[in-house]
């Protein structure tokens, strides 16, 4: 079998099976099974597969026509030009947190001219968001945290892949828990489960099946955690500190009443994604 053949193959076979994308999915597998990178797959795209190249590939083809999401297949994912590591033990980054992260970046601006700022990630997972800080700002101190050891293993090992483990502290605990109030931030964010209840069924099987359900569900309303965060957040955040917070859709609104109502904050902002979502709501402590 050519290489070109079992490009064909694979995308017929992905198409069959309602993979979004089956080509871009059949190179990025074809070239994991061959070691080759999408470059040199086209170089040889006339050549001839070896039997062993192809019971790797069929073997990656079935993951990735039962749902196993492609990222973990390839055990990979980009954020913010930075390649981390991910598979079942953490949520796969998306696109739009990097709006977290811009968000992020514009405080602790305005924050590093006047002092080294110190940044409270609350549930990193993967560790995306706090690598992506630390590799922005030179002088700054994180710490980030996560419930799951398991996810603080993939994001410490995240860390040192990109050259910053000397700049983020990792600690395992349920969000503000691990700290006391007095010690203080300059920066609170974090990206908590938002998904409901009743909406984790109607997930794509991608995510349902395979992504950590811990990461996703944010209860009955999907508001749960933002409701323990607003309750804390305030005693763990210097006098005008910033308080960061990724939403869901159409969760901006309710997450923008709630830090109103619990008082400590001047008015809430809402900032928009690419799409035009509300994704990200952020408030300065009073």
């Amino acid at each position: 079998m050519t290489v070109l053949e079992a490009l064909n193959w694979v995308t017929d076979y992905l198409k069959e099976h309602r993979i979004e994308n089956p080509r871009l999915n059949a190179e990025l597998l074809l070239a994991r099974s061959m070691c080759l990178s999408r470059e040199e797959l086209y170089i040889r795209l006339h050549g001839q597969m070896m039997e062993e190249e192809i019971k790797t590939l069929q073997g990656l083809i079935r993951r990735r026509a039962s749902g196993e999401p492609l990222q973990y297949i390839l055990g990979h994912q980009e954020f913010w030009s930075i390649d981390l590591k991910v598979d079942p033990r953490v949520l796969i980054p998306r696109p739009e947190t990097e709006r977290l992260v811009e968000e992020s970046l514009s405080i602790l601006a305005k924050i590093s001219s006047k002092k080294i700022p110190s940044v409270l990630e609350l549930g990193t997972g993967s560790g995306a968001i706090a690598i992506s800080l630390a590799k922005e700002v030179k002088n700054i101190f994180l710490v980030a945290t996560d419930l799951s050891g398991d996810a603080l293993m993939v994001a410490k090992e995240n860390a040192k892949q990109a050259g910053v483990s000397d700049k983020i502290g990792f600690v395992k605990g349920d969000l503000l828990n691990p700290f006391h109030p007095g010690e203080t931030f300059d920066l609170i964010l974090s990206n908590p489960p938002y998904i409901s209840d009743s909406e984790i069924s109607d997930l794509s099987r991608e995510v349902r099946d395979h992504e950590p359900l811990i990461a996703l569900n944010g209860g009955k309303d999907g508001l749960e955690f933002y409701r323990k965060l607003i309750s804390q957040a305030p005693s763990y955040l210097e006098k005008e500190g910033w308080f960061l917070l990724e939403v869901g859709n159409n969760q901006a609104s309710s997450v923008s009443e709630m830090i109103e109502a619990g008082g400590g904050f001047q008015r809430p902002e809402r900032v928009k994604d690419l799409l035009g979502i509300e994704r990200v709501v952020k408030a300065q402590r009073n």
